[in-house]
C-alpha cells in the first residue's frame, strides 16, 4: 500500500500536512474528508521523492544525525522479532522529520508489495548511501538483519560524532580568526586614519613603523572594496576548478604533503575507509564489492585510487594489507592491524579496531592541536593591535623628545 503526503485544510482554514496509506489518492482524500478536512493535494510518497531528487540534482541527502537515530530505532524494533512492515511503520511515526517519515513510509510500501528492504531504500539513493543499501541488502541475505542493522546504527552513530568533532573544533579558530581579521580592518579602514592626521603638521619624518602603517591605511581605504571582490571571486574560481577531478586530485596531493594537515587527513580517511570495510566483512559483502563500496566513502582522491588500485591487486591475489601499504598513504596503524586480521581470520574485528585507534588519535590530535592554536591566535591578534598602538606612539614619542 503506498504511502501519500498531503496538505488539506481545516475547519478553521488553517493547513494541515502529514502522511496517509492508502490505495489511490482518491481513497486517501476520502480519508482526509472523513476527518473533516478539505485535501488541498495528494501526492505519492515515492514519485514526489524522485521529482525532489531531479530538481535538486540528487544531492539533497538524510543527514547523519538523523540517520543514526532512524537506524537505531529500526534495529532495536527488529531485534525486538517485529514485522518488518511495522517496524518501518514505527520508525516513521517517532521520527520528527516529515521527510524522512516520508521516505520511510515510501520504503514500507514497496516491502508491503513484496520488495525487499534492500530494493526499497535502492529507491532514494540521495538518502541512503551505497554502503547503507549494500549491507543491508547483505543482511537480509544472511538471515541477520538484526545484527546488520545493530551495526550499521553504530556506524552511522560513530561517523556522526566524528563529524561534530570535527565541526566543533572548527569553530573557535575560524571565531578567532574572523574577529581578528574584523578588529585588525576596523582599526586600520576607521581608527588609523583619524589618529594619524595630528601627524600632518609635523615637521619631521615619520617612524617606518607609522609611515607602513599609513601606507596600508591608505590601500585599504582605496582598494578594500576591490581586494574583497577579488577574494570572493577567487574562492568562486578555486571551488569552480574543484569541481574537475583532475585539479581536484592535484590538489587533494598537495594537501598529503603538509605535514600536520597530511596526519588529519590520513587519520580521518583511514577511519571511514576501515569501519566501512569492517562493516561490509561482517555482513558477509564479497572483498571486492567491499573494497569497492569503500572507497567511494574515502575522500581524499589519490587515498580513493590507492584503494581502487588495491582492489585490482586483492582480484590478483594479493593480500590487502600488502596492496594499501604499497601506495604509502595509509597510516602504518591500520596496514599492520589489517595484515593481522588477514593471517588471523578476523578481519572485520581488526578493521574495527584500526578504525578506532584512528578515530581516537584524532580526537587526541585535534584536541591538542586547538589547545596549541587557540592561545598562538590571540597572540597573533594581540601581536597585531600592539604593532598597530606602537605605529601610532612612536611618532608621539618622538615629538616630545623634540619638544624637550
Amino acid at each position: 500500500m503506498p504511502a501519500y503526503e498531503y496538505v488539506a485544510a481545516g475547519g478553521d482554514g488553517r493547513q494541515v500536512k502529514g502522511v496517509l496509506d492508502g490505495d489511490s489518492a482518491r481513497q486517501v482524500r476520502a480519508q482526509l474528508r472523513d476527518q473533516g478536512l478539505f485535501p488541498l493535494s495528494v501526492d505519492e510518497v515515492e514519485r514526489q521523492e524522485t521529482g525532489r531528487g531531479r530538481r535538486l540534482g540528487m544531492r539533497r541527502g538524510v543527514s547523519a544525525n538523523q540517520l543514526a537515530v532512524m537506524t537505531r530505532q529500526l534495529a532495536t524494533l527488529v531485534r525486538a522479532a517485529l514485522p518488518l512492515e511495522e517496524a518501518l511503520y514505527a520508525t516513521a511515526q517517532q521520527t520528527e522529520q516529515p521527510r524522512l517519515t516520508s521516505l520511510l513510509l515510501a520504503v514500507r510500501a514497496r516491502v508491503m508489495e513484496g520488495h525487499t528492504l534492500a530494493d526499497g531504500l535502492a529507491e532514494f539513493p540521495q538518502a541512503f548511501p551505497e554502503i547503507y543499501r549494500s549491507t543491508v541488502a547483505a543482511g537480509e541475505q544472511s538471515g541477520r538483519l538484526d545484527l546488520v542493522l545493530e551495526r550499521l546504527a553504530d556506524w552511522t552513530e560513530s561517523r556522526q560524532e566524528l563529524q561534530q568533532s570535527l565541526r566543533a573544533a572548527m569553530i573557535y579558530p575560524i571565531f578567532l580568526v574572523a574577529m581578528t581579521l574584523a578588529v585588525t580592518m576596523l582599526l586600520l579602514a576607521y581608527v588609523v586614519p583619524e589618529v594619524v592626521t595630528v601627524f600632518d603638521n609635523l615637521d619631521t619624518d615619520l617612524p617606518p613603523l607609522t609611515q607602513g602603517l599609513i601606507a596600508l591605511s591608505d590601500f585599504l581605504r582605496a582598494w578594500g572594496v576591490w581586494l574583497a571582490a577579488a577574494i570572493v571571486i577567487a574562492a568562486w574560481l578555486f571551488k569552480r576548478a574543484l569541481r574537475a577531478d583532475a585539479f581536484r586530485y592535484r590538489f587533494h596531493l598537495f594537501l598529503l604533503r603538509l605535514p600536520l594537515i597530511a596526519k588529519l587527513i590520513r587519520g580521518v580517511n583511514a577511519a571511514r575507509f576501515s569501519r566501512t570495510l569492517a562493516i561490509l566483512s561482517a555482513a558477509g559483502v564479497t572483498v571486492l564489492d567491499a573494497l569497492r563500496i569503500s572507497a567511494a566513502t574515502v575522500l581524499n582522491l589519490p587515498m580513493r585510487a590507492a584503494v581502487e588500485h588495491a582492489a585490482v591487486r586483492v582480484r590478483e591475489g594479493a593480500p590487502i594489507a600488502k596492496s594499501l601499504g604499497a601506495s604509502g598513504l595509509f597510516p602504518p596503524l591500520t596496514i599492520h592491524l589489517i595484515a593481522s586480521g588477514e593471517s588471523s581470520g578476523r578481519l572485520s574485528e581488526m578493521l574495527e579496531r584500526a578504525a578506532t585507534a584512528q578515530e581516537r588519535e584524532m580526537q587526541s590530535t585535534i584536541g591538542t592541536l586547538m589547545g596549541v592554536l587557540g592561545p598562538v591566535l590571540i597572540l597573533l591578534m594581540g601581536a597585531l593591535v600592539l604593532m598597530i598602538v606602537l605605529a601610532i606612539l612612536l611618532p608621539i614619542f618622538d615629538f616630545n623628545q623634540m619638544l624637550r
